[in-house]
């Protein structure tokens, strides 16, 4: 391939543009905030379910109490009924009185096992609500570092985004300089090179691979034509002949 010269120098600004490009993408790629704030979203879902499973534990155990207070109702009720009857005096046998006595202290007991049955449920109430409690702490907590995540991401997102429209109108305007051909030509060299299509020969030495040239082909460069484009032989990357190229 045949390019003037002039436009062969100009691929090595369309590199440097190209490799600023690639660096901004992978910067982009690559912030801390992305991988913070995935981390912070599988906690996030984690916590959500434990907080379901803890809103359901509390909502459980309120109505366990619920339960537990009903059912001392009907005894309490039926223990001040008998105690009425005892203090008033309407039961005068024996026989009737000691069974109604036997009753009051069967209902007391069963009043104890049932209170302490309450106070079971109402420890176990307490403690699951501070856990649920606690959850929502945690969980707001890091809803606000998740934000301060995010903002920081789109921050940088948009001084990142505003550097490579700028790049890329670089590139824009200079390839619109250049023949099509040799761009096309670079493009094609460059994504199978990853991502560098011209390198310069400096000082013998192909800047795109590092390796030194040897000296049949030196001396083919040395009388190849200004306007032929020439290839690293190692690394097959479009050749930029300098004034350092030692030629």
């Amino acid at each position: 391939m045949q390019a003037a010269a002039t436009a062969q120098t100009r691929l090595l600004q369309l590199q440097s543009i190209d490799t600023a490009i690639a660096q901004l993408d992978h910067r982009r790629r690559s912030l801390p905030e992305l991988a913070a704030i995935a981390e912070r979203q599988v906690v996030r879902r984690r916590q959500a379910e434990e907080l379901i499973a803890a809103n359901t534990a509390v909502s459980d155990l309120e109505l366990d109490q619920a339960k537990a207070e009903d059912d001392l109702v009907p005894v309490r009720q039926r223990l001040q009924r008998d105690q009425q009857r005892v203090n008033d005096g309407t039961v005068s046998d024996p026989k009737q009185l000691n069974a109604l006595l036997d009753e009051i202290e069967h209902l007391k007991r069963r009043i104890v096992a049932l209170e302490d049955d309450e106070l079971e449920v109402m420890e176990r109430l307490e403690a699951a609500t501070g856990v649920r409690d606690q959850l929502v702490a945690d969980r707001a907590a890091g809803e606000g570092e998740l934000r301060a995540l995010i903002a920081a991401r789109d921050t940088q997102f948009a001084e990142l985004d505003a550097e490579l429209a700028g790049q890329r109108s670089l590139r824009e305007g200079l390839v619109a300089e250049l023949p099509a051909d040799l761009v096309d030509l670079y493009d094609k060299v460059r994504a199978k090179s990853g991502g560098v299509g011209a390198a310069a020969l400096v000082q013998r030495r192909c800047s795109g691979c590092q390796l030194q040239v040897n000296a049949a082909d030196l001396v083919r460069y040395r009388h190849a034509s200004p306007d032929e484009v020439l290839r690293c032989e190692e690394c097959n990357r479009i050749l930029v002949r300098t004034a350092e190229s030692g030629l």
